[in-house]
């Protein structure tokens, strides 16, 4: 008889916990999610009466696929576009709500005498609740069309968002040891390069690469062909120092800007299901009984600390963004667990071996209670207002109930609701063709140069590159230079001494940016010393500002971008 491998048995052995265990939950009408974590508990080497589990490791390298997976799947349902169309609110709020509840999570880490990155790394767990929960909380009490419904999923897009970016900064200060704020500086801008270069390159070939392959494409093509881009952005990723849910979300967001995003979305959920039933059932294998009876005090100061954290300083936050006191407080209960990005920042810190064993299970535990009140605190928002409506003093109240969304707020006449859409664009414009001018540069100088050298003698080696270098930026600083120019803007200019001072500081900034890319080429290729490079730089500013080849490459190329970052709205409305 054949010898069973010990990773299928365990394999089985996982499966079949899962699926009792999530049969039973869903029969309770309880998060699928719970059922996984009791799954792993039952399944782990801490469970002595049961069969568990024998390769650790194995289970432990599946659980990080699932964890690509799920961040590969929240970025399918991401969109920078819904982003800029929520407005001011969700964003200020989503801020407020990040900042206190890591600093209430610090705090309540040091009241222990914790470690510095056990308190940091708390805070960030503290601070993320649960979009799955919710989501599913909000859908079985009939509460998704309400309007503070619609706001907390709002908040927690943005919340999603922010993880990432914590997810890395973690990641940068678990490496140095330390804080230094111009290293974390460094890294939050090499972060904002990667995520705009991949996402304009991304957007501007993927659909093209997907129009051109489509007679090609069925279920079964098109899954792959999604798995191999999710993969490659993963190793791409990792290779400039981030970590591999990061890549997975980058490359989810790039596919939902598609017109097969949803297609997509379909054919990856069952893989997404499998693998991140592993990665939770993984989780709920760190529960130990006994370290939870160990640390009962801090498990329960946590709970209080989120429930007391969220339905104070969250409401404080939702008041800050202009929402109305009933509004804010109804948000903010809402908001009082913790979910998926707390796993997984827990297994970010135990993989990098800078949090304590003891941390991991306390999360756990704390995300299972929070869970089960979450339907709870949600029912008890509009008492407890009610409670505080009856406290508070009237004028208080009637101040705290202003709702400046719809009430107060003015309306920008039409020539600033013009300026708004003309200064989005300028924006839009500089920093996308700034970081394709960075990433031809780098691509060129780093890895092209070497090769130059092997082919020309040494003085050629700068000067060819240079050239090189030139010659492929310069449909994009031709844009930096010239491009964004509408008859919105021309009706500014026309509208008064007002906006002409805006727009010329906007046309001298352009220039300015578009001078020092020009110059850094020029100073590679010939000393400054030389009368030769001024007059360089000068023709090369003549050549891109009267160039119609660059204005019909520039046009073109940002016509087809544009095209496919709209063709999925677009196919909606036929």
């Amino acid at each position: 008889m054949s010898q069973l491998e010990p990773l299928i048995a365990d394999l089985a052995l996982i499966l079949i916990c899962a699926g009792v265990m999530t049969l039973l939950f869903k029969s309770l009408k309880q998060p699928i999610v719970l059922g996984y974590i009791v799954a792993g508990f039952l399944a782990s080497p801490n469970m002595t009466y049961m069969p568990s589990v024998t390769d650790m490791h194995g289970i432990h390298l599946w659980s990080e696929i699932g964890v690509i997976f799920l961040l590969f799947a929240l970025g399918l349902e991401f969109s920078f576009k819904k982003i800029l169309k929520m407005g001011a609110a969700p964003i200020i709020a989503a801020l407020a709500i990040i900042l206190a509840m890591m600093y209430v999570g610090a705090c309540t880490g040091e009241l222990f005498g914790w470690s510095n990155m056990d308190c940091i790394y708390l805070g960030g767990m503290l601070a993320m609740s649960s979009t799955t929960i919710i989501f599913k909380a909000f859908d079985d009490m009939g509460l998704r069309n309400e309007r503070f419904a619609g706001l907390v999923l709002s908040v927690l897009i943005i919340e999603d968002i922010l993880a990432i970016v914590l997810m890395v900064m973690l990641s940068t200060l678990a490496v140095s040891k330390e804080f230094e704020g111009s290293q974390m500086l460094g890294s939050i801008l090499q972060l904002v390069l990667y995520l705009v270069l991949w996402f304009t390159v991304g957007i501007y070939f993927i659909p093209l690469a997907l129009r051109k392959l489509k007679p090609l494409m069925n279920d079964e093509t098109l899954l792959i062909t999604a798995l191999a881009l999710c993969f490659g952005m993963v190793v791409a990723a990792s290779a400039a120092g981030f970590s591999a849910a990061f890549g997975a979300f980058v490359m989810g967001s790039i596919l939902a800007e598609t017109v097969e995003a949803e297609q997509i979305e379909h054919l990856v959920a069952p893989v997404k299901n499998l693998f991140g039933a592993i990665f939770f059932v993984s989780v709920g294998m760190m529960v130990d009984v006994a370290l939870i009876a160990e640390y009962i005090v801090p498990i329960v100061c946590i709970i209080v600390a989120i429930m007391l954290g969220q339905t104070i300083l969250s409401t404080c936050g939702f008041l800050l963004s202009g929402q109305s006191l009933k509004t804010s407080m109804q948000c903010s209960f809402s908001l009082t667990q913790i979910g998926e990005f707390a796993f997984i920042l827990a297994t970010l810190g135990t993989s990098l071996g800078v949090t304590s064993d003891f941390l991991y299970p306390i999360v756990v535990a704390v995300s299972v209670f929070t869970t089960f009140t979450t339907p709870y605190m949600i029912r008890l928002a509009e008492p407890a207002y009610n409670v505080v409506a009856r406290v508070l003093p009237a004028k208080w109240l009637e101040k705290l109930e202003r709702n400046t969304d719809e009430k107060d707020e003015k309306i920008p006449d039409e020539l600033q609701q013009m300026w708004n859409s003309c200064f989005k664009r300028f924006v839009f414009i500089m920093l996308i063709n700034s970081v394709l001018c960075i990433a031809i540069m780098s691509v060129m100088f780093y890895f092209g140069q070497p090769i130059i050298a092997e082919m020309l003698p040494e003085q050629w080696v700068h000067p060819v590159t240079a050239l090189i270098a030139l010659v492929l930026c310069s449909p994009f600083l031709w844009m930096l230079l010239r491009g964004g120019n509408s008859p919105e803007v021309d009706k500014l200019w026309e509208s008064g001494p007002r906006w002409r001072v805006r727009i010329t500081a906007y046309v001298l900034l352009r220039i300015l940016i578009t001078v020092i890319f020009v110059s850094y080429f020029v100073d590679y290729a010939i000393p400054w010393s030389s009368w030769l490079a001024m007059f360089a730089l000068v023709a090369i500013m003549t050549i891109i500002f009267t160039s119609r080849n660059l204005e019909s490459r520039s046009n073109k190329m940002t016509k087809t971008f544009t095209d496919n970052l709209s063709a999925r709205e677009k196919m909606k409305q036929q």
